[in-house]
């Protein structure tokens, strides 16, 4: 963001922004896609989204968060209960794919299984014996581009490993990488990767994480006169060192405004560069306004002239 003549923060066309996201430290409370397509959406009004990444060793995607299993559980109740009888929905479940009705989610998820993903399967076998450009343009055109197939699936095949949380964030655009199961070896991808961000001549870079480790990086990051913003829950600690900090509840639930993007440190400075490196005030009490290094040493002969007069 930055200020026009009017005074007013937008954004600047040709800023290139950077998103780096520590998924151990800061995992999605929601869907992961609207997580990440949020995040996006906030990072754009910076200027250009040229690449979002997130690290985080195995265990973040194989965990199962609260939300996850407790919605697992009132779709395992209301299956059953609909199998019983006891529960009539006020309307038929809808194949994604090819439009039958069915009474009831179990049925529908097994019509799914024994007709469109037994042709998934055949179409990925067939794949498979192809070679070459036949090879691409047959995934291409059967199993890429196939996306009511792919909505579908995401709606009635549960995942045999997590809740589809790399997948999800790679259909958002995000680079999705597994580190090692070793400490830290989270915050030493993110260090690296903003070593090339950097190395590429970006102007802002988001970083969503509450880690502490990271302070040097952000203090690296403004001596590179980089802007920075940081999201996260707590202000206290990496906010402190970066240009902006915004909530990551906000992030998520799409509750930020354009007041709230306003980075808090560059809007009050008080002083600016000239083009001769030497810092003048842009707002004084009394009206001065010191524009070179002449003017200040006038004033101060004057102050010092009145002072001597006064004295004697």
């Amino acid at each position: 963001m930055v200020r026009n003549k009017q005074g007013v923060y937008t954004q600047k066309n040709n800023n290139r922004v950077v998103v780096l996201w520590d998924l151990d430290n800061k995992p999605p409370r929601g869907p992961p896609y609207d997580a990440a397509m949020s995040l996006r959406r906030i990072a754009e009004k910076f200027g250009e989204v040229t690449d979002i990444s997130a690290y985080a060793n195995r265990h973040a995607f194989i965990h199962l968060p609260q939300w996850i299993i407790e919605e697992r559980r009132e779709r395992k109740t209301l299956d059953i209960l609909e199998r019983r009888g006891v529960v009539v929905p006020s309307d038929p479940y809808i194949c994604g794919v090819c439009g039958r009705k069915c009474k009831t989610n179990q049925d529908l998820r097994k019509h799914f299984k024994q007709l469109h993903e037994r042709e998934r399967q055949k179409k990925l076998n067939r794949m498979r014996s192809l070679k070459g450009k036949k090879r691409q343009k047959y995934k291409e055109r059967y199993i890429s581009g196939n996306e009511k197939y792919n909505e579908a699936a995401r709606n009635l095949l549960k995942p045999k490993v997590g809740y589809g949380l790399g997948s999800e964030l790679k259909r958002a655009g995000v680079f999705v990488k597994t580190v090692e199961d070793k400490p830290q070896a989270a915050d030493w991808a993110l260090k690296r990767q903003m070593q090339h961000s950097m190395s590429r001549g970006i102007d802002w870079m988001f970083l969503v994480s509450d880690d502490k480790d990271f302070k040097e990086m952000l203090r690296k990051a403004r001596e590179a006169n980089l802007g920075t913003v940081v999201v996260g829950d707590s202000n206290r600690g990496l906010g402190q060192h970066a240009d902006l900090w915004v909530p990551w509840i906000g992030v998520e639930n799409g509750e930020l405004t354009e007041k709230d993007l306003v980075p808090k440190r560059r809007s009050n400075e008080d002083f600016e560069r000239n083009e001769n490196e030497l810092f003048w005030a842009r707002q004084y009490d009394e009206g001065f306004d010191f524009k070179s290094e002449r003017d200040l040493d006038n004033v101060v002969n004057e102050l010092v002239a009145e002072r001597t007069e006064f004295s004697w």
